[in-house]
């Protein structure tokens, strides 16, 4: 695959004006495609038919780049603003977003026995994460079977659990429309109070979590555990992500229990079980999920902050989830731990980690850090309000979460632009810059090493 560089652009455009044939790289295609359907679902949202009450095309943008990207920040209310029709729109603009034009593309080709040329492989490369061309027909099935089974078994116990108290076609629609944003990792509701009305119903909320870590952990993980089914037989990063998932979720499940137990705001109110019930709850969806069945805006600084930094780890790789990844993050501790221990290597499960791996790892570290810094600094220009709630309202965009403290509907235009520019570096920024980093030409210049201070 070639590197790309802007250059290309212009490149490819002055080639298409000689044969009338558009040639761009893979990131160029996915970000377009994913304009591209941001600006379809603007123009389906904006239509009368997708209005219960009438709202601007601008709201309508907003909210199909919430979806687009999987966030689920909001500037209207899901139930009150869209009628059935804008809110099937939303699902399947969530559903596309989560789980890539390019897959649905690749598996549908791939169905019709057609074949995928080159330049097509190139980009399936870039949007699976994968490096060998052999393993995109078995990933895209994979991708496509697993979450449509995932979401079906999901649907099907909400469905059972609603039909007590709703019709059975409005239970039925419930249950595919939380099961969709749930696994995608969205955080949209069909309630303006999100999932606070079912705080007390651990059917709902143990299910929606599960789909949320389900679709968070990555679909290459989940597609080995399927066809493994042994501890022993895992990679090792499948061993990897499945530990520090689990250990991630308990720990933000121990430390918001602990930090919210006393507030009476938030699980201060409620019986021990319920107590245990929603803290899991908060902490699986700070996962880059939004969804929330405490009220966010009671949140004590320090749990804010605790779910700031769980937001902007996020979720596996090759998933429905965002941040810099978990698979990242674990990296930068393994080099921070062979740098303590005087290691030469650096060693996870007795395998060592190649320097790329490291380099890519920091790179993207650094990039996301600074994009969170520029759009916090931005937004203290924009808007007067406090600087936690601002901060968390920048992480969650950039981290696709959708969670807020009840800020996002009252901010001006231009900072809701702002957090929809956060909202698509987010779902689409990290993967140009693996692209870029994974495609550079090695040079044959070897200068000479020179010593240099830090820290």
């Amino acid at each position: 695959m070639r590197n790309w560089h802007p250059r290309s652009t212009i490149a490819s455009y002055q080639r298409m004006r000689r044969n009338g044939v558009f040639q761009a790289s893979p990131p160029a295609v996915l970000a377009g495609g994913f304009l591209l359907l941001i600006l379809a679902g603007t123009l389906l949202l904006s239509l009368p038919i997708a209005q219960r009450q009438p709202f601007s095309v601008f709201s309508a943008f907003f909210m199909a780049t919430s979806a687009v990207t999987i966030t689920g920040l909001t500037v209207l209310d899901v139930s009150q603003s869209l009628t059935h029709f804008g809110q099937i729109v939303l699902a399947l603009l969530v559903q596309i977003g989560g789980l890539g034009f390019v897959t649905l593309a690749v598996v549908a080709a791939l169905t019709l026995g057609r074949r995928i040329s080159l330049k097509q492989q190139a980009l399936v490369l870039e949007a699976f994460n994968q490096t060998s061309v052999t393993k995109v027909r078995r990933t895209a099935f994979a991708v496509f079977r697993i979450s449509v089974t995932i979401q079906l078994a999901g649907a099907l116990l909400l469905f059972l659990w609603w039909l007590h108290d709703k019709s059975w076609l409005t239970a039925l629609y419930h249950a595919l429309f939380y099961a969709t944003i749930a696994f995608n990792n969205a955080g949209f509701s069909l309630n303006a109070d999100n999932l606070m009305p079912y705080a007390g119903s651990p059917v709902i909320l143990l299910t929606i979590s599960s789909l949320i870590i389900l679709g968070g952990i990555g679909f290459t993980v989940l597609s080995e555990v399927w066809q493994k089914r042994r501890w022993s037989h895992f990679s090792v990063y499948t061993r990897v992500i499945i530990i520090a998932t689990l250990c991630l979720n308990l720990f933000g499940f121990i430390m918001i229990f602990l930090l919210e137990s006393g507030n009476p705001g938030t699980l201060g109110p409620m019986s021990w079980d319920m107590r245990l019930l929603n803290a899991w709850m908060q902490a699986i969806t700070t996962r880059t999920a939004g969804f929330n069945s405490v009220d966010t805006t009671q949140l004590t600084d320090s749990t804010a902050l605790l779910m700031m930094a769980l937001m902007f780890i996020g979720g596996g790789s090759l998933s429905t989830a965002s941040g810099i990844k978990v698979g990242t993050f674990i990296v930068l501790l393994a080099a921070v731990r062979s740098y303590l221990l005087h290691r030469e290597e650096i060693v996870l499960m007795k395998r060592s980690i190649s320097p790329e791996v490291v380099q890519k790892s920091l790179a993207l570290l650094l990039v996301t850090t600074f994009s969170a810094f520029m759009g916090i600094f931005l937004m203290t220009l924009l808007e007067d309000a406090p600087f936690l709630d601002l901060a968390f309202e920048v992480i969650s965009a950039l981290s696709t979460t959708g969670l807020s403290r009840d800020l996002t509907m009252n901010l001006s235009q231009p900072s809701q632009f702002l957090l929809t520019v956060l909202m698509f570096v987010g779902r689409i920024g990290p993967l140009t810059l693996i692209y870029s980093l994974a495609t550079q030409r090695r040079s044959r210049v070897r200068y000479p090493e020179s010593h240099f201070q830090v820290g």
